[in-house]
């Protein structure tokens, strides 16, 4: 008997040890390193319906201590080792005790399934993701060659290349894939708080650089073509037509009055203007808007030309118009101030802009404040101009940009652009039927009505050429073109008025 209680007591004495021996193994395994789970279901960011994938770790330490990595936060507490279970109870008293499931290299913790690797191998896991490949998608590259196609039609075609290369390597910036997951911010991203490109974007949100961006037109322009000929403004004022018309067709499409005022505005073919009414009225649509504009603006000499072709008759193309006549100092210095109030009294919501562009005139044709001008048509502009142009590149996120109201504003937007240029075409025939005799305008300079400046009234200058070489219209249609300038951020005062 004595015998047999012996071996029951060694037999007890062994298991414990044997229990004990693999409760240490299970302890080693656990702690060799870092146990990692991919899961699915993860916002890319606040506001966004996009989910993706991500890596969460846990790392068990010999202290008995414990890191759970769930991309938002990182929480800490202590573990215990019972049988196979383990139970996780955080340090945060509002979380409650996790029991996880463990059986050799396999970790289940509310039914996420981890492996175990070790530190190295984890840690190269972690650097893998945040690299651009795993966080690349075909998004991404859509964007990223729509960049690169920019930057080579400013190179090689010269179209805007002051605004397309900056915008061009803006959208690269902003297409460089990185990690992201809402409530995880590297602060690398424009919609990342506390970025630099965000601090730079706000700007455009909040409608900085379109008034600074007048201030530089004002200081450059010459409006001595529109004051020796102010019937032309008619013409800037008709080319306006496709503002409004297009803002009813985006209202039939479904879009929200406040949306619907801030696509409309492309038709002018002005990018600050569609940046400065969108930053008001549709904040959340200033991309797609602000592209759209900047990309019509560049593509003026192609769009408009076939237009004036099949509304200009060869014969009004022939029209030759009597000179301008001089203009004095004293009239140059009057208008922008008479300019800046009969427009601010008509569309005071406009004044950011309309008050602006006046007093960078001003200051060119005071002559009295030379360096002013000189900073506001040069330096000043030059510099807004690159963060204007990078900024709204790098706003143009795949998975933010690419969508079908994207294309449905872009459709819009040539919409807009060309009804604008028609309404201009045609108001100047219909003002020929009144005219008489050398007083008559050649109708070509109806399609300058938009505020591309100068672009359109260069494109009005080839095609007068091209019908009769000796026939300059050049300076004929800087008065509607500028017109178009003042036209379009009328339209957009009016707009906000109504739709604010």
């Amino acid at each position: 008997m004595k015998k047999l209680c012996l071996i029951i007591f060694a037999f007890v004495i062994l298991l414990g040890n044997f229990a004990h021996a693999n409760t240490d193994d299970d302890v080693a395994v656990l702690t060799k390193g870092k146990w990692v789970n991919k899961s699915d279901g993860y916002k890319l960011r606040e506001n966004s319906d996009k989910t993706v994938e991500r890596y969460k770790t846990i790392e068990f330490n010999i202290d008995r201590t414990f890191v759970l990595d769930s991309v938002k936060l990182k929480y800490t507490g202590e573990w215990r080792l019972i049988d196979n279970n383990i139970y996780l109870e955080f340090s945060d008293s509002d979380l409650k005790t996790k029991i996880a499931q463990f059986d050799n290299d396999i970790l289940i913790v509310d039914k996420d399934i981890y492996k175990g690797y070790s530190g190295a191998f984890a840690g190269l896991i972690n650097f893998y993701e945040f690299t651009g490949i795993p966080n690349a998608t075909p998004g991404h590259i859509i964007m990223l060659i729509v960049g690169m196609f920019f930057i080579f039609l400013a190179i090689r075609y010269n179209y805007e290349p002051l605004l397309l290369i900056p915008i061009g390597i803006g959208i690269i910036i902003g297409n460089i894939p990185f990690y992201q997951a809402e409530g995880f911010n590297l602060q690398l991203g424009i919609y990342e708080e506390g970025s630099v490109m965000s601090y730079l974007y706000f700007g455009v949100r909040q409608g900085i650089y379109p008034p600074l961006i007048f201030l530089g037109i004002g200081a450059m322009t010459d409006f001595s073509s529109l004051i020796s000929n102010p019937k032309l403004m008619i013409l800037g004022a008709a080319a306006q037509v496709g503002i409004f018309l297009t803002f009813i067709g985006a209202l039939v499409l479904g879009f929200a009055p406040a949306e619907a005022g801030a696509i409309g505005i492309i038709g002018g073919a002005d990018g600050p203007t569609a940046i400065f009414l969108s930053s008001k009225l549709a904040p959340h649509l200033i991309g797609p808007i602000a592209i759209a504009a900047y990309s019509y603006m560049a593509l003026v000499p192609i769009i408009q030309p076939p237009f004036m072709r099949l509304l200009i008759t060869k014969k009004e193309r022939l029209i030759r118009m009597k000179p301008p006549r001089s203009v004095s100092k004293l009239e140059k210095i009057m208008f922008p101030i008479v300019g800046l109030l009969l427009t601010a009294y008509i569309s005071p919501s406009a004044l950011p802009l309309l008050g602006m562009l006046f007093f960078g005139n001003l200051l060119k044709e005071s002559t009295v404040t030379k360096r002013l001008a000189d900073t506001a048509r040069n330096s000043l502009i030059d510099i807004v101009t690159i963060l204007l142009g990078l900024t709204v590149g790098a706003s143009k996120q795949a998975d933010i940009f690419l969508t079908p109201q994207s294309l449905w504003i872009f459709g819009l937007g040539a919409l807009s652009f060309i009804i604008a240029t028609c309404g201009g075409l045609l108001f100047a025939k219909l003002m020929n039927v009144f005219l008489k005799g050398d007083n008559k305008i050649n109708p070509l300079i109806g399609a300058a009505g938009v505020s591309a400046v100068p672009d359109s009234a260069r494109v009005v200058q080839h095609e007068g050429l091209k019908a009769d070489p000796t026939n300059h219209l050049l300076m004929h249609a800087m008065a509607p073109n500028v017109s178009g300038v003042i036209g379009s951020a009328v339209a957009a005062g009016v707009l906000l008025s109504f739709l604010m």
